[in-house]
């Protein structure tokens, strides 16, 4: 979906989003609130510049706009690959994203991430995956890694990650299998300014992205360890 269809979907009552090359910034009507809107388009590959510009937005929303709810819409292909990049530390301005959303966070701002199209890698870890709670389109693409590269990096064959994939979803792309391990909150069809005004609406705080992990079957051990850690610090602590 082009983001300017999303966009009057999402906002019947109007935005005013602008497109920096692949970068997106703007405001947005939801209800009687106005949100902020940060995102990318184009399959984006997250280098030096565009992670930046999301960590500048963001702090000029913090500084500008106190406890304004902001809204992640994320289409990227993941870290670019570029020695330029690997040589200007593009791993710190990654860190240096994911810490301004956490601020913005720490800040009183409900921050949503949407994935609408695609999500890729260090793109979707240091944008949807630290929002307060991630939503996806159904025909939306979400992996961390292809089963290609997991299979150079892990050296366990393509063809048997493959199987693994049918029936674990920590080796399977897609919304479905992100839903089932909690890295996604809800799929998001029908009516989604109402999915969105119901999101934001909601006072959650806290990370249930492991406890919906082992609810939904997709995450087993996540929540048990955490639980375990937490019960050993509560023995060692009386």
């Amino acid at each position: 979906m082009q983001w300017q269809t999303l966009a009057a979907t999402l906002f019947p009552r109007g935005h005013a989003i602008v497109q920096r090359d692949d970068f997106l910034c703007g405001s947005a009507q939801v209800g009687a609130d106005i949100i902020e809107v940060i995102g990318t388009t184009g399959h984006a590959p997250i280098g030096v510049e565009i992670a930046l510009a999301q960590a500048q937005a963001i702090l000029r929303i913090v500084r500008e706009h106190p406890r304004r709810a902001i809204l992640l819409l994320i289409d990227t292909q993941g870290q670019r690959l570029r020695r330029r990049d690997e040589m200007l530390g593009i791993n710190s301005y990654m860190a240096h994203l994911g810490k301004c959303v956490d601020l913005a966070r720490r800040r009183g701002h409900k921050v949503i991430g949407l994935v609408y199209d695609q999500a890729l890698s260090g793109g979707f870890i240091a944008s949807g995956l630290m929002a307060d709670a991630c939503y996806a389109l159904p025909g939306a693409t979400i992996r961390v890694m292809g089963l290609a590269a997991m299979a150079r990096i892990t050296k366990v064959p393509e063809e048997r990650l493959a199987e693994l994939a049918a029936s674990n979803p920590v080796f399977a792309p897609g919304p479905e299998n992100y839903l089932r391990m909690g890295g996604l909150e809800a799929i998001w069809d029908g009516d989604l300014a109402a999915h969105l005004a119901q999101a934001l609406a909601c006072d959650g705080v806290e990370d249930t992205r492991s406890a919906l992990g082992q609810q939904r079957g997709g995450r087993r051990l996540a929540q048990p360890v955490i639980d375990a850690i937490l019960e050993g610090r509560h023995v060692r602590a009386a």
